[in-house]
Parts: C-alpha cells; sequence; structure tokens
C-alpha cells in the first residue's frame, strides 16, 4: 500500500524546520521588538523616537561608515574572487584541489580565531611590520591595525569563500565550447572573454555582490577587534546601545532598520539569482 500523498509534499516536509524556526527565532525576536517598542508609549511616540533616532549623528554616521566599509569589502573581494574562480571553473587536478581546500578550510574555522590571527600579523610588532623593516622597505611599522586598513582586511578574508564559491559555481554553468567557437573564429583571448565570458557570469558577480554587501552590513567581530574609533558600523552601534547604555528601545530601532536593508537586498538578491541553475552546476 502506498504512503499517503500529503506525506510526500515538500511543504510537509519542511513544516517541522519551520517551526523549529519560528520556536527560537522569530518568535523571540518579534517578543522584543515588541517590548522594547511598547516601552516608548503611543504608536505617536514611537514615530517620532523612532525618528530622532535614525536622524541622530551617531546612526548617521555610523550608517555612512558601514555602507561605505561593506561596499569597498564587496568591491576587493570581487576583484580578488573573479580570478580565482576563473581558475577553478578552468582546471581540474591537484590544483584545483590545493586552491579549493586554501579558500573553504579557513571558512569552517572560527572568525574569532581568523580576526586575531590578522590582529597577529597586522600589529605594529606583528609579522608584516617586521618582515617590512626588516627588509628596509619601511622605518616606523605601519598603522594597520585599528584602522579602516585592518577592518578591510579582515573582513575581507572572511568574506572571500562566499563570493568565489558563488562565482565558481556560475562560471561552471557556461559551455567552454562557446570560447573555443570564438577563438575558432578569430576573437583574440580578451576580447572573446570580455564579450561572451564576462557577460555570461555576470548574474555570478551580482548574487556574490549582494550576499557579501548583506554579511558586510551586519558585521560586528571583525570591526569590533580590528577597528578605530572612526570605525563604528552599526552592529556595533546596537551593541553599545544595549549593553552599555541600557537603550533596549533605540537598539531595538536600529536593529529594525538593519533588518529591513537586508530584507530588502536578499529580496533583489532572490530575483536576480537562478539558485537551481547554479545548484545544477
Amino acid at each position: 500500500m502506498s504512503k499517503p500523498r500529503k506525506f510526500n509534499d515538500p511543504a510537509v516536509l519542511v513544516m517541522p524546520a519551520v517551526l523549529l524556526l519560528a520556536l527560537v527565532f522569530v518568535g523571540p525576536l518579534i517578543w522584543f521588538f515588541i517590548q522594547a517598542l511598547a516601552s516608548i508609549g503611543t504608536p505617536a511616540e514611537i514615530v517620532a523616537h523612532a525618528w530622532a533616532i535614525i536622524t541622530s549623528k551617531a546612526v548617521v554616521t555610523a550608517l555612512s561608515t558601514t555602507n561605505w566599509i561593506s561596499l569597498m569589502v564587496t568591491l576587493l573581494v570581487l576583484l580578488i574572487s573573479y580570478p580565482l574562480a576563473y581558475y577553478l571553473a578552468n582546471n581540474q587536478g591537484l590544483r584545483f584541489t590545493l586552491v579549493l581546500f586554501c579558500i573553504v578550510v579557513p571558512y569552517f574555522t572560527s572568525i574569532i580565531v581568523r580576526t586575531y590571527s590578522w590582529m597577529v600579523l597586522l600589529g605594529r610588532n606583528g609579522i608584516i611590520n617586521q618582515v617590512l623593516q626588516h627588509l628596509g622597505i619601511i622605518d616606523e611599522p605601519l598603522a594597520l591595525l585599528y584602522t579602516k586598513t585592518g577592518v578591510l582586511i579582515g573582513m575581507v578574508y572572511v568574506l572571500l569563500p562566499y563570493m568565489v564559491l558563488t562565482l565558481f559555481a556560475a562560471m561552471k554553468a557556461i559551455d567552454p565550447s562557446l570560447m573555443r567557437a570564438a577563438r575558432g573564429l578569430g576573437a583574440t583571448g580578451f576580447y572573446a572573454f570580455t564579450r561572451i565570458y564576462f557577460p555570461l557570469s555576470i548574474h555570478g558577480v551580482i548574487s556574490g555582490s549582494l550576499i557579501v554587501f548583506i554579511l558586510a552590513i551586519g558585521f560586528f567581530i571583525t570591526p569590533a577587534l580590528m577597528g578605530g574609533p572612526s570605525d563604528v558600523m552599526i552592529a556595533m552601534l546596537i551593541e553599545r546601545s544595549v549593553e552599555i547604555m541600557f537603550d533596549w528601545s533605540g537598539a531595538a530601532i536600529m536593529s529594525l532598520l538593519l533588518l529591513f536593508a537586508t530584507l530588502v537586498l536578499y529580496a533583489i538578491y532572490y530575483r536576480v539569482t537562478d539558485v537551481r541553475r547554479m545548484m545544477r552546476a
């Protein structure tokens, strides 16, 4: 006797995961927002208080810093990841395995461990400054730590695998015969790449950039440990509102702002990304 069809429905199969997510994440999150905002007063007072917080100098500065750092990180990650993904998509064997190993393995290492490792490397007495001084390239240690430079280096390193793997999936879906046909018709390698290969990989570029940017705007550990006083991002401001100022309502409003931005970016990502095509690659 065959099983009832209702138990084969994908919606039924994912229901336990959805219920667990609602119980341990969505429910407490909604309860926190309701309790924090209810402490302000009437809806009119909530709107006025939210507007005062969003337009405050601290929040505007944090949002500007967050967007600037996130954009720079996304650009740097893209510039580094595209050649790596191209190499992976067009090579096999031991070299492919070694490159993929070096990219993926750090992904499974704690972000705190990776951040502290970069702090050791970038410190005034760190390995990088010692090597540069030993080679006579610099006379005094460079200020690499507790600056935007340090934040960018740390965040780029952490977010690199997301971009590489997304681009790799997109590039593996490109038919190699297209490039061979272009070369056979007399096109140069550069012309074939710019007119055929890159346009076909552009959806991977957009998807990877959105993933990295979404993750970057909510970053906390790396900028908190490697940044300076002028490198306060919105997630750090939320943490300070809770831990130092005990301003739960302000933290709730800033969290809603960050959540709204993340959901908008994710909606864009969902629209421009063909997830099933990338999974088939």
